[in-house]
């Protein structure tokens, strides 16, 4: 198996080796199929070679002894070792022989900080123990200064972190009591964080937590028995749900206003007040008509007024007499159209000349209808005359 020095996977300590292997404890039932990696003097599991994240740790500190699993098994490839710790024993199976006695040489290593001599090993796999005693021994005497995480995970913060220290802290739980009373904070320590809370029972009560980072990743609540956390996210949801509800965390919404409006000054009397910003409008685009005021002609007249017109001027006229010719009924003046220009007086009608008169056009069917039966009426008052003349 190939192996990969000095790669770092989720800021771990450096790797020495790494493989899967099935792991059995005590406690679980079956064995388990884990990408197994040592970083330092930790064994850390992975459900996974390309996962990032780890499920399981094992700290080798309180290693005891790692020997051959003599058991019988059916599977006669199968390369089993124990791993006996001061707690507990933990049981490993190898894809191989070879496999096995390496995990077994680099386990020691680690742990005891020295090379066993009763491996069967080839002299340049001992010579790659006694590097990895050494660079362990290096790594312990001169621990490396933990990186700082980039700038995207510290943005990453719960929503009620607040850049306040102790006393502010009690004061802005105390002003804002309606709307939580749990507030996450930076401690006093670099790269450190802590909770203060607010109760009351017959005066307010608060209480401050230490949160603080851990070498490999993580936090942990700095109490008589810590809590770990992978997260500040887990430490927040920690104190919520073990508490039944008791602490909510702060959350402190920005007011925003939905008109926007201005102080002005009155220019009679000075008095200054607010005023409210009118928003701009779109305009309505206008249809503009013509407007026509001369009154549409009518294209076809009524026969009834061009018979009227006739009779008027053939009476009195076609035998050389002169008579009187009778004024024309005053009618009722009709309202002038809204869209039109008003109608001038009508003249009174003259003898005609050789040229007969055009005969007048109505522009209004409201007047037509006025104006019709009246001339209807006098044409026959004129007919009955000239009948009785003529009789």
């Amino acid at each position: 198996m190939a192996r990969r020095n000095g790669r770092k996977k989720n800021q771990l300590p450096d790797l020495y080796y790494e493989g899967y292997m099935e792991k059995r404890s005590f406690k679980d039932k079956t064995s388990r199929k884990l990408w197994t990696c040592l970083c330092g003097k930790t064994l850390f599991f992975f459900n996974d070679k390309r996962d990032e994240d780890y499920v399981e740790k094992l700290d080798l500190c309180g290693l005891v002894s790692v020997t051959d699993d003599s058991s019988p098994d059916p599977n006669l490839d199968a390369a089993r070792f124990n791993v006996q710790m001061t707690k507990e024993n933990i049981k490993f199976t190898a894809p191989n022989a070879e496999s096995r006695e390496l995990w077994k040489g680099f386990i020691h290593c680690v742990a005891k900080l020295e090379v066993p001599l009763t491996l069967n090993l080839l002299p340049g796999q001992i010579h790659i123990l006694r590097e990895t005693v050494q660079k362990e021994q290096e790594r312990l005497t001169n621990p490396e200064p933990k990186p700082s995480p980039p700038a995207a995970v510290k943005t990453e913060m719960p929503a009620c972190y607040y850049e306040v220290p102790y006393l502010e802290a009690e004061l802005l739980l105390e002003r804002e009591a309606s709307k939580g009373n749990l507030l996450l904070r930076p401690g006093k320590q670099k790269g450190s964080f802590a909770i203060t809370t607010r109760q009351d029972v017959e005066r307010p009560i608060f209480r401050h937590y230490r949160i603080l980072p851990k070498p490999e990743g993580g936090f942990y609540i700095a109490v008589d028995k810590p809590v770990h956390f992978d997260s500040l996210h887990d430490v927040v949801a920690y104190m919520v749900e073990k508490t039944d509800g008791s602490f909510t965390p702060l959350n402190i919404e920005a007011h925003y206003d939905k008109n926007i409006s201005f102080i002005a000054a009155d220019k009679e009397n000075g008095e200054r007040t607010q005023q409210p910003l009118r928003p701009l409008e779109d305009p309505i685009p206008v249809t503009v008509k013509a407007r026509n005021d001369e009154p549409e002609p009518v294209k076809n007249p009524p026969a009834a007024d061009k018979r009227v017109e006739k009779a008027s001027v053939t009476d009195g006229c076609s035998s050389g007499e002169t008579r009187p010719v009778p004024e024309p009924r005053k009618l009722p003046p009709c309202p002038a159209p809204r869209t039109s220009a008003p109608t001038p007086p009508a003249a009174k009608p003259a003898c005609p000349t050789n040229a007969p008169e055009k005969p007048r056009i109505l522009s209004n069917p409201e007047m037509e209808k006025q104006i019709l039966p009246a001339a209807l009426s006098e044409l026959k008052q004129r007919l009955g005359q000239k009948t009785k003349l003529l009789a």
